[in-house]
């Protein structure tokens, strides 16, 4: 044995037969896997089992309809692979059952087949089936069209009256079919839509009263289905609502907006509305002057390109600066005394825009009394407060007593 596996050549065939061995292992398992194939213990024969093999229906369409035909049948094809692989691999054979010599009622027929070489054995599961033959009948019915997840559709646009083309189809069944016909119906899904439908194929759907879906002959068997999309419009006044007041110290100056707000919504809707408001501004929460986005009320199923719209805040505020030096003004050789008030010095309150306002520096206000010409005694002269335009400023005495001696 030893000398054997020393013989080079002993070794190169038994190597060979293993190489084929395991290829004829290999491919049988992959064409068992991937075609359903097997090769038939004892025999030279090769099977095919074929599951989707369309089955035909022979009869007299003019006349006869037919239900309790499956569409698909089952087809075992077993013989030689020079024979078998080509008929696979075509598919140029037919299967069917031959109903044309039957009148109306139940019959139990068998599945045939033609265009198959005789040198294979066919095997066809079903074998038999029972069908129920029925005159046949046609009616003509209208399509109606049912829009589906209306509450969906976008806030602000509206549906137009859908078209369909053809408005009728012709329905072909069995007289007791048709009889149970109640609705003939194409779907559209009008999820989000915001762009009107043109000539859309849909298919036509039949149901009987309790909507279960029957099975008939639809021509055609879709329709081309358009649905106008509008957003229809109105342009309102834009009210800015407030609510609270506004911190010590601040006063509302004005409150500006843009007078008007394009709104959309459906036009029986739009009809009721005269005006937009904004949500509540609570003023207390209002610190300074500026822009502001606020939110739109809008009332149920309207909207408008924009949830929220500018608001501009003006405020007023009032500053109060104390103790600001009365100057004196004209000359005079008298000795001056004030008498109110006693320390030549007053409180001015500065008004004006609040940005403007913090701003402000004493330095920029100045008080005075024109001395000039005054005679000896207690006199009432007018004060004077100036400053930047942009504030008003009100002095705590309009009138500064002074003795002149």
């Amino acid at each position: 044995m030893d000398n054997l596996f020393e013989n080079k050549w002993f070794v190169r065939i038994i190597s060979l037969i293993f190489a084929i061995t395991l290829y004829l292992f290999v491919t049988v398992d992959t064409d068992t896997a991937e075609n359903d194939s097997r090769i038939i213990p004892g025999s030279a024969d090769e099977v095919h089992i074929l599951d989707d093999v369309p089955l035909d229906i022979k009869i007299n369409a003019d006349e006869y309809v037919v239900s309790g035909v499956p569409e698909f049948v089952s087809v075992s094809l077993e013989g030689k692979t020079s024979v078998l692989a080509p008929t696979v691999r075509q598919r140029n054979f037919n299967v069917f059952v031959d109903l044309r010599d039957l009148e109306e009622g139940e019959h139990i027929v068998d599945v045939e087949y033609e265009n198959i070489s005789n040198e294979l054995t066919v095997y066809i599961e079903p074998k038999t089936i029972t069908v129920n033959i029925e005159k046949r009948a046609t009616q003509e019915f209208a399509v109606d069209v049912d829009l589906i997840n209306l509450d969906q559709l976008p806030v602000g646009y509206e549906l137009g009256e859908p078209e369909v083309s053809p408005e009728t189809v012709t329905i072909v069944s069995s007289e007791e079919i048709i009889e149970q016909i109640a609705m003939v119906k194409v779907f559209v899904d009008v999820t989000d839509l915001r762009e009107s439908i043109r000539s859309r194929e849909v298919p036509v759907s039949v149901y009987d009263v309790q909507g279960n879906d029957l099975s008939v002959r639809v021509e055609p068997e879709s329709v081309a289905v358009s649905i106008l999309v509008e957003r229809p419009s109105k342009t309102v006044p834009l009210q800015v609502e407030t609510t609270g007041e506004l911190p010590e110290g601040l006063a509302l100056d004005e409150i500006t907006a843009q007078e008007e707000l394009e709104i959309f919504g459906r036009r029986d809707i739009l009809s009721e509305i005269d005006e937009i408001s904004t949500v509540e501004i609570d003023l207390s929460e209002i610190e300074e002057s500026g822009q502001y986005e606020i939110e739109l009320d809008f009332p149920e199923d309207v909207t408008a390109n924009d949830e929220t719209v500018e608001v501009t805040i003006d405020i007023i505020e009032e500053r109060v600066f104390e103790e600001v030096d009365i100057d004196l003004t004209g000359e005079n050789d008298f000795n001056i005394t004030f008498i109110q008030p006693d320390d030549s010095k007053v409180n001015v309150l500065a008004i004006g825009h609040d940005l403007f306002i913090r701003e402000l520096d004493e330095a920029d206000i100045a008080a005075a009394i024109d001395i000039g010409n005054l005679d000896e005694g207690e006199h009432e002269i007018p004060l004077t407060v100036t400053g930047p335009n942009e504030a008003t400023f009100e002095p705590e005495f309009e009138e500064i007593t002074v003795l002149v001696e």
